[in-house]
């Protein structure tokens, strides 16, 4: 069946339409992304502005229309941190029903965490043992750990790149005493969240997601996206150190002259260094390992599970479990 995923987050709203059976591996055919920076939306009392939730709908409507044209079966559309956080959240996602058509789930972020931690599961399959998942976004930080397909422990912390940079620095770029009290809060905010993951011991595999760690790992010598997704990238502790002390004196458009480094995110990537260093720092980590899989396949993953092998859909609970109307049915 065709599949399409619609990933509204922090930065972007991302389009991913796939052709996908149960138990097969999901195969991209079409791929769409729009830069509306939702959380810099979001006013001081934390609602979305009337201009962030005309420009989602707009950007909902739009990738629809595309799903539509490009023969998906169905539409798979899901929010996180920027539309989670924001306090008029339930009147943006009816908006987003009636005017483009869309039932927009919002993840918690325990969610997100577990469904990036079986697209890492099935990427790497059992022999990763003992797993440990990281993945920074635009507003939080998602964390799991544990030796099966549903993580023994998933957690999300307020320390996504976007949101750090926005409540933290004041300058571009920022100054080293800022530099200095974001270092601090994230060592703090994550300290206990390192007891936990680490409660049955150290991982036998340590892996990363998102495209904050993977410019980061391109930054330190890591092969280009051209080489393709099968090729093993890493990212070491030492480079990662390296990495920090190098970008955190660049302007962001300085940084988006970098390789590997997207316009859109080099003004959030000096706290995503932060935070990636921080949390290998307390999870005992010297080096990690990027997968190309993420939220969006866990996404995938998780509803072709709840085929029947008929084809027909299995009654079941959890994120995924929606009971809404398919792509077809929707207004």
């Amino acid at each position: 069946m065709r599949l399409g995923v619609l990933d509204v987050g922090s930065n972007t709203v991302h389009l991913l339409v796939v052709d996908a059976q149960r138990g097969g591996h999901p195969t991209p055919t079409h791929s769409t992304k729009t830069a509306l920076r939702l959380a810099e939306h979001l006013t001081d009392e934390g609602r979305l502005e009337p201009a962030g939730a005309d420009a989602l709908v707009e950007a909902t409507l739009d990738a629809r229309k595309q799903a539509l044209d490009l023969g998906c079966e169905d539409l798979l559309a899901f929010a996180t941190s920027a539309v989670r956080d924001a306090s008029n959240s339930p009147a943006v996602l009816e908006r987003v029903r009636d005017e483009a058509g869309v039932d927009l789930q919002v993840l918690s972020g325990p969610d997100e965490a577990a469904l990036t931690f079986l697209a890492v599961r099935r990427w790497l399959g059992w022999s990763a043992g003992h797993l440990l998942v990281l993945d920074i976004g635009g507003g939080s930080l998602e964390m799991a750990v544990g030796r099966d397909e549903a993580p023994t422990h998933a957690i999300s912390v307020p320390l996504g790149a976007g949101r750090l940079t926005r409540d933290w620095f004041t300058t571009d770029p920022p100054q080293r005493r800022e530099l200095k009290s974001l270092t601090e809060y994230a060592h703090e905010v994550l300290a206990p969240a390192a007891t936990t993951l680490l409660g049955e011991g150290p991982p036998d595999r340590a892996v990363v997601t998102s495209k904050t760690f993977r410019s980061l790992a391109r930054l330190t010598g890591a092969a280009p996206r051209s080489a393709g997704p099968r090729v093993r990238r890493f990212l070491s502790a030492a480079g990662l150190r390296q990495v920090v002390a190098f970008i955190s004196r660049m302007s962001s458009a300085d940084l988006a002259e970098l390789e590997g480094v997207s316009a859109s995110r080099s003004h959030q990537l000096v706290a995503g260094a932060i935070v990636a260093h921080e949390a290998m720092a307390a999870l005992g980590l010297e080096e990690v390992e990027v997968c190309p899989w993420a939220l969006r396949e866990g996404i995938i993953l998780g509803r072709l599970d709840q085929l029947q092998p008929g084809g027909g859909m299995a009654s079941v609970d959890g994120p995924l479990a929606t009971g809404r109307p398919t792509l077809h049915q929707a207004r």
